[in-house]
């Protein structure tokens, strides 16, 4: 069987959930969109079932497979529905969807629900990407209250540069939200991961904690104690002695500088390890830190063993997780965290759970 693994550490996740509850002090949603940003919604969901107020998912489908697997606690859906027959599935299912533009409201307005909904209605408080600007959103409030569909109206915006403390964005939309709400009954929620570690007065009635539950630490010079919870691991699976001046791999990227002993291992960027990493990112393999070398393909990528002579066929690799930050290999890649999780495929997964 291929090696190429994702172990998944749900003590870990659990870990990371009571950090954010103990931050934000108050209720949270424990996001798990993107099958839990690749880690498995369901194991995740029912791995913090003991503890969660609830979760936040993007769309129905994703709501509904967390329903079917015995999840009874509220579910925000976070992109709201499409069309009145998903509609009348939130209203069925308890589920509480976000209104972020008219079309919404006017959906609700004509639609016969089985059940009132409990509804978030998103401002835009300087994101500019979705949400209802701050001068219709008393508007917008009336219109869903006086509709007789909506037994409770909460607010919710999104921040878009929380995870830079020095930059007054942030700020500016904690008083933008704030205004625009004033005086106006119902629950609120402003935190995501960033805000919750860096931002005490953004942390209103419900926080929503995502990526800070599976360890991509996003303000990591904050030293929050996050754990890892994905550690995507391999094996050496071939091993290549090149001469120094010799090229290896695709494009002829590296050229071994010295005798070099090339480790092969099963992993590529169609499992999700990201293509545009360049030579020198780190890996560990058994338990030691080398670096990749060579241009990562398909299905193997390559690595330096000259300095560890007792590494070998069937050595284990990880590519990222309690050794290498996934956060470190984001960065080398240009992108971020959250891409790299989500983009993990084609491996087997394993749940450890220590309960």
């Amino acid at each position: 069987m291929r090696p190429a693994r994702a172990l998944i550490d749900l003590e870990a996740l659990r870990h990371n959930h009571q950090i954010a509850r103990r931050r934000h002090g108050r209720h949270i949603f424990a996001v798990v969109k993107a099958n839990a940003y690749g880690h498995g919604a369901i194991a995740c969901a029912q791995a913090l079932s003991w503890d969660a107020d609830g979760y936040a998912v993007a769309f129905l489908d994703e709501a509904l497979a967390l329903r079917e697997s015995g999840i009874k606690l509220p579910i925000l859906l976070l992109e709201g529905v499409f069309d009145p027959a998903e509609l009348r599935e939130a209203a069925r299912h308890g589920f509480w969807p976000v209104i972020h533009h008219p079309a919404q409201i006017d959906m609700i307005v004509k639609t016969a629900l089985p059940a009132p909904l409990r509804v978030w209605l998103k401002i835009n408080s300087g994101m500019n990407r979705a949400g209802f600007p701050p001068a219709d959103v008393r508007r917008a409030w009336r219109r869903l209250m006086v509709s007789g569909k909506s037994e409770e109206c909460g607010f919710i915006s999104h921040f878009a540069r929380a995870d830079e403390p020095g930059c007054g964005a942030t700020a500016e939309q904690i008083r933008v939200f704030d205004e625009a709400t004033r005086g106006l009954p119902g629950l609120r929620s402003l935190a995501n991961s960033a805000a919750i570690l860096a931002w005490p007065n953004a942390r209103r009635d419900w926080g929503r904690p995502g990526i800070m539950l599976y360890g991509a630490d996003p303000m990591p010079e904050e030293g929050s104690e996050l754990r890892p919870v994905m550690t995507l691991e391999s094996q050496v699976v071939a091993i290549q002695n090149i001469p120094a001046g010799q090229p290896l791999g695709y494009g002829a990227r590296f050229v071994a500088p010295r005798p070099t002993r090339v480790g092969l291992v099963a992993m590529g960027y169609a499992d999700g390890y990201p293509r545009s990493v360049p030579d020198g990112v780190p890996v560990a393999v058994n338990n030691k830190l080398t670096t990749l070398i060579g241009r990562v393909s398909m299905d193997m990528l390559t690595v330096d063993l000259t300095d560890l002579p007792e590494a070998g066929i069937g050595s284990a690799v990880e590519l990222w997780g309690n050794q290498v930050s996934v956060n470190q290999v984001a960065q080398a890649a240009g992108t971020i965290a959250y891409e790299l999780l989500c983009n993990v495929k084609r491996v087997s997964y394993v749940w450890n759970d220590n309960r």
